[in-house]
């Protein structure tokens, strides 16, 4: 059912779309390559079993863990709050 101006399915499009950028923008963050063998950040050995458990990968696990934290830091989106508390 479609509201006002916009088509039927209009909505729908709308979340699809939403989705799709998601899965792109996760997609984008995947690490593609060779393993390294030293950390991008602080140069310590990334373990033998991390390099085969996360193909790319590029930091070890503090440094990943850090990385982690500043990109849910800067997300900016109130996750565990009602949508009413994101629209003000």
């Amino acid at each position: 059912m479609a509201g006002g101006w916009s088509r039927d399915g209009a909505v729908q499009d709308q979340i699809d779309n939403s989705v799709d950028d998601g899965v792109a923008l996760a997609r984008s963050r995947l690490a593609v390559g060779q393993s390294l063998h030293y950390c991008e950040e602080c140069d310590n050995v990334i373990p033998e079993a991390r390099r085969k458990a996360v193909i790319g990968v590029r930091l070890c696990v503090s440094c990943q863990q850090e990385s982690d934290k500043q990109l849910t830091s800067l997300s900016g989106i109130n996750r565990r709050a009602g949508k009413d508390s994101q629209l003000r």
